[in-house]
């Protein structure tokens, strides 16, 4: 007979039985399957929030060294220095005393009240002029460059680069390149059809340098504003058009809602940027012109004389003026600089995993939803 009949092997158990004296075999029956027990688990150790606070410090100090001694120290000096003055006149002997004599907060009062107050003043007025003016035709032109490069379907590569191209110039560079353009006999007034003295003093010198820096760093806030659009989801749109509306509506109510925090910090940067501006307007105009002098620059013609105290005053005063408008733009703005944001969302999502959990447990434990 084939396939043979299968057979099983029953274990043997044994009874002793006194008054036989014999060992009674029996055979029982094993289960179909036994389990075996449940091996245990090892767990990893884990670290207590003590520990896992040193090694966060270990491992963060050699970043809070190189701050320290590129941010902390400097900064440090420069308001020591700002309270010390070299000595220009004559002591009760006659002699003119070397070293630095201690003014406490005189150079900081001469800022604001003393001879030099009128220069400090128009440069501090140059200085947000150029801030509010260039980083405000740079929102539009920039978005608009990030809307093209996110929407460009043939030759995407080629535009996004040749939009890219002036950010990667050096500043002197393109200061130098502005400054033949804006010649007298150069190409700016030769599509004006104008003499107009561009480099002179004057409000036209004012101008060109906001047209220069724009030209300039415009793409910066593309780039970072084409990074937010590249987030939203395609879905978003799809749901829109098929509530009908129209592109105007779709950009203020939708792109420019979920590209904000995007274009918060790219807005962020290019006003601490433009509020330290030096290099362009000294390279393209020169120095010592009242229209575009910043504090930068006057700090810079402070230290070049040999005046260092006052040149650390009117650095710790711009110092404190971009803490401020910094200050200002994350928290009352809202520019989230280091992810803040995506943090709070994970801890909301994570906050509430948490809580539905035993909410369901209990649901199932009750019995369910009647």
């Amino acid at each position: 007979m084939w396939p043979p009949p299968t057979t099983r092997t029953l274990p043997v158990r044994g009874i002793f039985s006194p008054d036989r004296k014999e060992i009674i075999v029996t055979a029982t029956e094993a289960p179909a399957h036994v389990a075996e027990p449940p091996k245990a688990r090892k767990q990893s150790p884990q670290m207590s929030p003590q520990g896992s606070g040193k090694l966060a410090a270990l491992l963060l100090s050699p970043t809070f060294i190189a701050l320290g001694l590129v941010i902390v120290y400097p900064l440090i000096s420069a308001i020591r220095e700002s309270l010390y003055i070299k000595a220009t006149e004559p002591d009760e002997s006659g002699f003119i005393p070397e070293g630095e004599q201690f003014v406490g907060a005189k150079n900081y009062s001469s800022i604001f009240s003393g001879g030099s107050a009128d220069r400090f003043w128009t440069a501090f007025g140059n200085t947000s002029y150029f801030t509010i003016i260039s980083v405000s035709i740079e929102i539009v032109i920039g978005v608009s460059m990030a809307l093209v490069m996110h929407h460009a379907l043939r030759g995407k590569g080629m535009v996004r680069a040749s939009i890219l191209v002036p950010w990667a110039v050096p500043t002197a560079v393109s200061a130098l390149l502005w400054k033949w353009i804006f010649q007298t006999d150069g190409v700016a007034n030769s599509i004006l059809n104008t003499q107009i003295l561009w480099t002179a003093e004057g409000q036209q010198s004012f101008w060109a340098v906001v047209i220069a820096d724009t030209w300039k760093t415009a793409p910066f806030i593309g780039l970072l504003t084409l990074a937010g659009l590249q987030v939203i989801s395609s879905e978003v749109y799809e749901a829109a058009r098929v509530d009908g509306a129209n592109a105007w509506r779709t950009f203020w109510q939708i792109t420019l809602p979920l590209v904000k925090p995007a274009l918060l910090v790219a807005v962020l940067f290019r006003v601490l940027d433009v509020l330290r501006m030096f290099d362009l307007p000294y390279v393209m105009i020169g120095a010592h012109k009242k229209s575009v002098e910043t504090l930068s620059m006057l700090a810079f013609d402070e230290a070049s004389n040999v005046r260092y105290g006052p040149a650390a005053a009117y650095a710790t005063v711009l110092f404190i003026y971009v803490v401020i408008i910094a200050f200002v733009f994350v928290k009352l703005l809202g520019a989230d600089v280091v992810g803040e944001a995506k943090a709070k969302r994970r801890e909301v999502k994570e906050r509430v995993a948490r809580t539905a959990i035993p909410s369901a447990v209990a649901l199932s434990s009750s019995g369910g939803v009647r």
